[in-house]
């Protein structure tokens, strides 16, 4: 699992480490010690020096977290250019995007440990219980989804299919939700797409229709693909326990 290891690193053994493993993206890179950091983009933000965790993953997404607190102080959910160097006997590492333009810096002061980890692809992400129950849970508890929205139907048959829940949010449009158990991916994208476009060819002219899909994680193109729709996700990683009403006839929406 480890493929490389490096101790009190030198600037520049730890530049030459840095973009050997980098530019390969097929490892975890983790750098811990004291650093500085700087972003400069839609704003510009400067840490004060202090002991940092660096994680750069292999889809070039980089975090880096104080030594307490769950969430990063400062991340890139995916960088076009990964580029380390020495620079006045220190190694400075540049992440970049292009669109939009960011550019986060870190120059290591005195790194402590550099690790290069080989990490096998993920399983899927599944919550406890089945989609009955997610469903059951989320049509009893949809501020879980988004506070405001009331559920109006469950598994509600439309040309495309059965749409999971259907709902008005607290601006009185109406909103179509795609629930998965697991990682949620293109597949699903499409599917949501589908009941949307179901649901906006039976209403009135001009009503607004939005389609959420829920998920406990998202893969990046499907992330990319509801992004070019319109559409939105929104992370569902654990609900109450309800119990599961017995199944009946499904309703249609437009008998």
């Amino acid at each position: 699992m480890i493929r490389e290891q490096l101790i009190d690193p030198a600037p520049d053994a730890l530049t030459s480490f840095l973009n050997c493993h980098t530019r390969t993206r097929d490892c975890l890179v983790q750098v811990a010690g004291l650093a500085e950091v700087s972003y400069r983009g839609r704003a510009a933000s400067t840490a004060e020096i202090g002991t940092y965790l660096v994680l750069i993953k292999q889809d070039g997404s980089l975090q880096i977290h104080h030594p307490t607190g769950i969430k990063p102080m400062n991340w890139q959910p995916k960088t076009d250019e990964l580029v380390a160097r020495v620079d006045e006997d220190v190694c400075m590492l540049l992440a970049s995007r292009r669109s939009p333009v960011e550019i986060v810096q870190v120059i290591f002061l005195q790194p402590h440990l550099a690790l290069a980890l080989e990490l096998k692809a993920a399983g899927g992400f599944f919550l406890s219980g089945s989609e009955a129950q997610m469903q059951e849970t989320l049509a009893h508890a949809p501020e879980l989804i988004e506070p405001g929205l009331k559920v109006l139907g469950r598994e509600l048959l439309v040309e495309s299919g059965g749409i999971d829940l259907y709902a008005q949010d607290d601006q009185g449009r109406y909103v179509v939700v795609e629930l998965k158990r697991g990682r949620a991916t293109q597949h699903a994208v499409s599917q949501l797409g589908r009941y949307v476009c179901s649901v906006q060819g039976k209403l009135p002219a001009g009503s607004v229709v939005r389609g959420i899909l829920a998920a406990p994680s998202i893969t990046g193109p499907a992330r990319l693909e509801l992004e070019s729709r319109g559409l939105e996700f929104r992370e569902i990683s654990s609900w109450p326990s309800v119990p599961v009403a017995r199944e009946g006839q499904q309703p249609s929406l437009f008998e």
